[in-house]
């Protein structure tokens, strides 16, 4: 006899049979008995052995969520074994075993043509061993998911006698794979239909995974960007961005940037990037991923105030006797919180200039809104009669109610010149002070000691006028910070010593010459880097001929 320890759990059910058997023969012929007796102790030792095993293997089993069975490996495929743990699901072994229920019976009615099917494939192509997944019903009505491992038995001609496998409860790990498919659907769902281009990356930024939106976006099927980097697709200059970052997207970094794309057609198709990377609970890379916004309607919209804003600007400079004025104001995005403008009294006999420049906190579309606004009062009252501080102080408390709570504000300095009568008077609200070059004395001397607070901060605020003579050849230049605070690539910043420098040397110039001048300058000290501010200028040279 083999060893026990070899042998299966219903292999040695049938050899204590065979035992029993051979007992029951000895008793019943007592010829040879002292041999009989001999080949007893043995089989009897034998079978003390093996009744331990099926013992210990019996406990192990009932203990386990595993159901071990046994069933003929032809119809009607009767279980000759079920192990007695299959009362986790409300049954008995004896149930089946009796023949008063079929397994058939509780598999789940969706189930069994499927089972079956898979059964019979298996058994077509002589398959030792296969696994299946399927639902069964338990006595109390719930539906369970188990898997099944089944292995074929042959006797010793090799003929299909059982299968005999293990069945285990899996519902727990279905229903989480169901809840995970469903979570994944849904994120699939959410992605396909965002209107935003959805992209995965992988760590050389090949595009491993895209949704419709950034299909539709470039004009391409799905298959003609996959395995392709956004670069390939990517205008010039948003090519030489891309190149020159080349860490981006960095590891756990988000970058949010703006460039443009290639549409199919040949137009660009100006975007806004989001950009992240995607980690595990261990913090290993899954991928890079972006999600790319179509900027063209927003581009136009932009375009359309930029033109407005500009078109509120002046468009030349005024003609006042002794006095040659150009101004100029750059955003650094389409849109800008910088502001100038020239108003003129109406008196023939005694031309008076008044200038004013102003600077919204912020820059962008809701600080151009805002010097709309400002503009448009200052221009009303600025029409009226009133000193430069009257203007200034009804001007804080219109803007106080508009600002009230936006944190918004806007500084200003507000200039009125008589060339005839040599005079100058002046309220700075915040504002840098103005610069004044005298070329005769190579001086530079500041207007405004009185700084004052910035307009719409405060709504009773009053502000006081300071005035003083206009020498001749005297220049004057009122500028915003976007000027001497311009940063180049190296982070520094471009000061006022530069910019008094450019005054200095081209203070015998005209007007629109000198403007150009520190414009110029100003560019080419920030270089890639461009403006983080906007820029506006006006340069007044008093006795010069407009």
């Amino acid at each position: 006899m083999a060893e026990p320890s070899a042998k299966s759990p219903q292999e040695l059910i049938d050899e204590i049979g065979r035992l029993r058997a051979q007992l029951k023969h000895c008793r019943e012929n007592r010829a040879d008995e002292a041999a009989c007796g001999s080949a007893m102790e043995v089989e009897i030792e034998q079978l003390r052995e093996a009744r331990e095993t099926v013992g210990l293997v019996n406990v192990i089993v009932e203990n386990s969520p595993a159901v071990v069975f046994r069933r003929l490996a032809d119809p009607p495929n009767t279980l000759v074994y079920i192990s007695e743990n299959i009362r986790q699901w409300g049954y008995s072994a004896t149930d089946f075993l009796s023949g008063g229920r079929t397994f058939e019976e509780i598999v789940h009615p969706a189930d069994k043509t499927r089972m079956g099917d898979e059964i019979e494939e298996c058994r077509a192509r002589n398959v030792e061993e296969y696994a299946q997944e399927y639902r069964i019903v338990t006595a109390d009505g719930e539906t369970r998911w188990v898997s099944d491992k089944t292995s074929v038995v042959r006797d010793a001609d090799g003929r299909r006698i059982y299968n005999q496998g293990v069945l285990v409860d899996v519902t727990a790990n279905k229903r989480a794979q169901e809840a995970l498919e469903a979570s994944e659907f849904k994120f699939r769902r959410t992605i396909e239909g965002a209107a935003e281009g959805y992209l995965l990356m992988d760590r050389d930024l090949v595009l491993r995974e895209v949704n419709d939106a950034y299909c539709r976006m470039l004009g391409f099927d799905r298959e003609e960007l996959v395995g392709k980097r956004p670069h390939d697709f990517a205008t010039l200059a948003y090519q030489r961005f891309l190149e020159s970052n080349s860490e981006h997207p960095r590891d756990g970094v988000q970058q949010r940037f703006e460039g443009a794309m290639v549409h199919r057609d040949g137009h660009a198709v100006p975007v806004l990037v989001n950009a992240n990377t995607l980690l595990d609970a261990d913090g290993g890379f899954l991928g890079h991923v972006a999600f790319v916004a179509d900027l063209t309607e927003q581009k136009k919209a932009l375009n359309l105030a930029a033109e407005v804003q500009k078109s509120l600007l002046p468009r030349t400079a005024p003609r006042i006797p002794g006095l040659d004025v150009a101004g100029r104001s750059v955003p650094s995005e389409l849109t800008g919180g910088d502001y100038f403008d020239y108003f003129e009294e109406p008196d023939p006999d005694r031309p008076v200039l008044s200038v004013a420049v102003g600077d919204i906190s912020g820059h962008g579309v809701d600080a151009a809104l805002l010097m709309t606004t400002a503009r448009g009062f200052l221009r009303m009252r600025a029409g009226q009669p009133g000193s430069p501080d009257q203007i200034v102080t009804e001007m804080n408390r219109h803007l106080a109610e508009d600002l009230y709570g936006s944190g918004r504000f806007m500084t200003l300095f507000f200039l009125r010149l008589d060339a005839a009568g040599a005079k100058a008077q002046w309220v700075r609200a915040g504002h840098d002070p103005a610069l004044i070059y005298c070329p005769v004395h190579d001086a530079f001397t500041e207007l405004g000691a009185e700084a004052g607070l910035p307009l719409g901060v405060l709504r009773e605020t009053r502000y006081r006028e300071e005035s003083g003579e206009l020498l001749p050849g005297q220049l004057i230049a009122i500028g915003t910070d976007g000027i001497w605070e311009a940063r180049n690539a190296r982070g520094e910043m471009f000061g006022k010593a530069r910019f008094k420098a450019v005054l200095r040397r081209r203070a015998r110039d005209r007007a629109q010459a000198i403007l150009d001048a520190v414009f110029e300058a100003v560019r080419d000290f920030t270089g890639k880097a461009g403006l983080a501010d906007d820029v506006t200028l006006v340069i007044i040279k008093h006795g010069a001929t407009p």
